[in-house]
């Protein structure tokens, strides 16, 4: 029977393997996670609505009635193409044909030591760790009786104004204005300088200027400050370095949250290396328009990973795009078993949605476009129905409708090694007194 090996239990990954239960193949997924993840709500995971077992489904109980599919954990190191084997740590996988879905991973501009002071939002582990940055810097400004450092503490800057960006801010907003206000008793949470940083003229910069502005008027009227033509050129535990119109600027932080870029994950060289597939200069592979690598067209490279351009334009690293090449590769592989053609792949774009906060929301449907309340509640729909698994949906549902009423966010947890509080006396503060 045909083998069918997938890399990566993403978007792509998950809905190529869904979409071939009923074809004649055996189908292996291999990730180095046993979860899929639900990457567009991870932002609020690091913001406390949601904790990461409500965004994530175990891909064994997902497939678990898909009797021509397993999974296996583990993770590709290397590619045979000669004798059709992916290489994983302990063992090799043979294949006949090849979906690579491996995602993406943040991209720090060739300083990946700001990763240590600027966590980015592409798993669990670092939508927890923003967390736990977030819920620190309160929990620290509440003991540090030096009104600087206290300041300091309560400046939290996101670099990158793109939907990721816009979506932190404005919930970093919610949490400093409507969550903490009366947690605390030395600071006033709803004081806090959140400051949105981007090279780009405007926030959300692929979207149509009028829902930018709309974005921003919404933004401010939550409190957050959106800086535009600044450039980031350093980052470290006590601030962020801008270079500005005007020249260099210094803010002291002890809070950096990235949202800025991605690159395409390592599996792109180990493509490049083994098949000769050409990179671009984010190391995405070039494929063909049927989403093969050239000279390998047993090999489909999709999702995140790939770059293909549609109308003289790269189709974007989203999910609707990685979802719809699943589909697509599946389809061309039952196609190529019954003897049939395929058209080249065509991506059907069915708008774009970002939320900024409680009832405000962008909407770019093409000619259509809206914002506030009602793109807010297409937001939200849209997102429970993307959730892979019923149980997702309707926890999430709850939360979202408890935190609506209550403005509560029930998953601020600080997990992990607390550390030190560095730049934080462990001093008496009875003087230090809520105004």
């Amino acid at each position: 029977m045909h083998r069918v090996v997938i890399l990566g239990g993403g978007f792509g990954g998950l809905y190529a393997a869904k979409s071939l239960r009923r074809a004649p193949v055996e189908v292996t997924l291999v990730d180095r996670r046993n979860f899929h993840l639900f990457q567009p709500l991870l932002y609020q995971v690091a913001t406390g609505s949601l904790s990461p077992g409500e965004v994530s489904a175990p891909l064994r109980a997902v497939l678990r009635d898909q009797k021509n599919t397993r999974v296996l954990l583990g993770e590709a190191v290397s590619l045979d193409t000669e004798s059709r084997r992916v290489i994983l740590a302990d063992e090799a996988v043979p294949y006949d044909t090849l979906i690579v879905a491996t995602g993406a991973r943040n991209y720090y501009f060739g300083n990946d030591s700001w990763s240590a002071v600027a966590p980015g939002l592409k798993s669990v582990e670092e939508a927890t760790r923003m967390r736990h940055k977030i819920l620190y810097a309160f929990e620290a400004a509440e003991r540090d009786p030096d009104p600087n450092r206290r300041r300091a503490w309560l400046t939290f800057v996101v670099v990158g104004a793109g939907p990721t960006g816009v979506e932190l801010a404005g919930a970093l907003a919610e949490i400093a204005n409507d969550t903490l206000p009366n947690d605390f008793r030395s600071i006033h949470p709803e004081e806090s300088c959140i400051l949105l940083l981007d090279s780009s003229p405007r926030v959300l910069p692929s979207y149509p200027e009028d829902l930018s502005a709309a974005a921003e008027r919404s933004l401010i009227r939550l409190g957050v400050r959106t800086r535009s033509h600044v450039k980031v050129t350093g980052i470290d535990p006590e601030g962020v370095t801008l270079e500005t119109p005007n020249g260099t600027e210094r803010i002291e932080t002890r809070t950096v949250l990235w949202a800025a870029g991605v690159a395409a994950s390592s599996f792109g060289e180990v493509l490049a290396k083994c098949a000769g597939a050409p990179l671009d200069r984010q190391g995405r592979v070039k494929v063909a328009p049927d989403l093969t690598v050239s000279g390998h067209p047993e090999i489909f490279v999709i999702g995140d990973l790939a770059h293909l351009e549609q109308d003289g334009k790269l189709l974007p690293g989203v999910a609707p795009v990685a979802m719809q090449q699943g589909r697509y590769a599946a389809q061309t592989i039952v196609a190529r078993i019954e003897g049939r053609a395929v058209a080249p792949f065509r991506y059907r774009d069915k708008g774009s949605l970002a939320v900024i906060g409680r009832a405000a929301a962008v909407a770019d449907f093409g000619r259509l476009r809206f914002h506030g309340l009602i793109a807010w509640l297409l937001w939200l729909f849209i997102h429970l129905m993307y959730l892979v698994q019923f149980r997702n949906r309707l926890i999430v549902f709850i939360r979202w409708g408890f935190q609506y009423f209550t403005f509560d966010r029930g998953a601020r947890l600080i997990t992990g090694d607390p550390g030190l509080l560095q730049h934080a006396p462990m001093e008496e503060t009875e003087g230090v007194k809520r105004p």
